[in-house]
């Protein structure tokens, strides 16, 4: 590896001191290293030609920034946490310096996870508008506390009309998020199906849908408030009644670069044990 990208939390205090320390660190080791808050999406993507890897610093929610910044591109991301748990980060703080090398010198392997295209149609808007999301798509209600209707086709066949707090479109890698919260099952990350979710349903449909890669959901949101459309918890819309989000399997794919062995298990089990102590 020639050049690595290094994104970091912006509101993590150990964050940037860690990555400035990394930087270094890869530099004295003969790699070309750059910095960037993963807020930044438009200044990190213009630094992305030629870059071999990106590091991210934080958590989980970094990594769904810095899927944003290389998608279309195939740079695989390898996750350095300072959460409390991330599912999708590889790395501890106090072991990176020691796993690098091995990283810098091939010998990780590659996981590859899938996305979502969302495609959004509104009144309000001259063209359509598209997103990729790693995490999920999520229509719903805005300040207003109030429930909305979204009328939920799948293949063009209709499905039901959601009375709730919302619909959540969620990936594999996703089902352990919100989607978990909501009432998803969990799926393996590198499955290839996905989910569809209602969120607080009213007296309509309250059951989950684990639907086939090749599935197309056509969601129509109905509401007298503005309602919103969130695409990985971090790009956040307003929604007005009668836009239409069509959800699909993205043709992009995020890939990271792990030196562990699989533990996404491990993860899964420690995550619900301390829900349990909670």
């Amino acid at each position: 590896m020639k050049k690595i990208g290094i994104l970091y939390h912006p509101l993590n205090e150990a964050a940037y001191p860690l990555a400035e320390g990394l930087k270094g660190f890869l530099e004295a080791k003969g790699v070309s290293a750059w910095l960037c808050s993963a807020w930044k999406c438009d200044e990190a993507r213009a630094q992305l030609d030629n870059t071999d890897l990106i590091l991210t610093i934080g958590g989980d929610g970094t990594i769904l920034r810095a899927a944003e910044v290389v998608v279309p591109a195939p740079i695989p991301i390898t996750g350095v946490n300072l959460g409390k748990l991330g599912f999708m980060t590889e790395l501890e703080a106090a072991e990176v310096k020691t796993k690098l090398p091995a990283l810098l010198a091939g010998k990780g392997w590659l996981d590859e996870r899938s996305m979502l295209e969302a495609e959004l149609v509104a009144a309000d808007q001259e063209a359509p508008r598209w997103f990729h999301a790693l995490n999920d798509v999520v229509l719903a209600r805005g300040e207003i506390a109030r429930v909305v209707y979204v009328d939920a086709s799948i293949d063009n066949e209709p499905l039901a009309t959601y009375k709730a707090d919302g619909v959540m479109v969620s990936t594999a890698t996703g089902s352990t998020g919100y989607a978990l919260a909501a009432g998803g099952p969990v799926l393996h990350p590198r499955a290839e199906e996905f989910l569809l979710v209602p969120i607080l349903p009213h007296l309509s449909p309250a059951h989950a849908l684990v639907l086939p890669a090749k599935t197309v959901v056509r969601l129509c949101i109905k509401t007298t408030h503005k309602a919103t459309l969130s695409i990985d918890g971090h790009i956040n819309l307003p929604l007005p009644s009668g836009a239409v989000v069509t959800v699909k399997h993205s043709p992009n794919k995020i890939r990271f670069l792990r030196i562990h062995a699989e533990k996404f298990y491990r993860s899964l089990e420690q995550s619900f044990k301390e829900e349990s102590v909670d």
